[in-house]
């Protein structure tokens, strides 16, 4: 994404300000016309190196949760939580792929396609995750893809 210096500024000065990312991706779309998911916002604020107030780390859980986490072999999400994986073997056509659980136990297989487009395949057809899912799901992605160096 590609904003000129004076846009640069002005998004520092929303960050500034304390705006969320949902206010400042409205802000992109009415100010500079620019219509980005949530996901690519976040990847627009980072790529700017900034960070806006409301992205707090989750809260980790405590150290026996974790690791009785680690030792069941299904992979469920944490309570009221999303899960997201990332595949070893990228799907066809996909720069890379894997797999979501949602908080209400439905999964999905995801991936990202060479023009940085996310697709969600849902496991049960016609099944679609709520918003705050798609959202913790997007941050999630973000974390994951950040850690693997992506």
């Amino acid at each position: 994404m590609n904003l000129n210096d004076e846009q640069k500024k002005r998004v520092s000065g929303w960050i500034a300000e304390g705006l969320k990312l949902s206010d400042i991706q409205k802000r992109l779309e009415k100010e500079f016309g620019l219509r980005l998911t949530y996901l690519e916002t976040r990847l627009l604020i980072d790529e700017l190196k900034l960070v806006p107030k409301d992205l707090e780390p989750p809260p980790q859980p405590p150290k026996e949760i974790a690791a009785q986490t680690s030792k069941t072999p299904k992979e469920a999400p944490p309570p009221g939580g999303v899960s997201v994986k990332v595949d070893t073997v990228t799907r066809p056509g996909a720069v890379v792929s894997g797999k979501v659980t949602f908080s209400d136990g439905n999964s999905a297989d995801w991936y990202l396609d060479q023009m940085g487009r996310l697709g969600l395949v849902p496991g049960q057809q016609g099944y679609r995750p709520s918003p705050a899912d798609v959202q913790a799901f997007q941050e999630q992605l973000q974390q994951e893809l950040q850690s693997l160096g992506l």
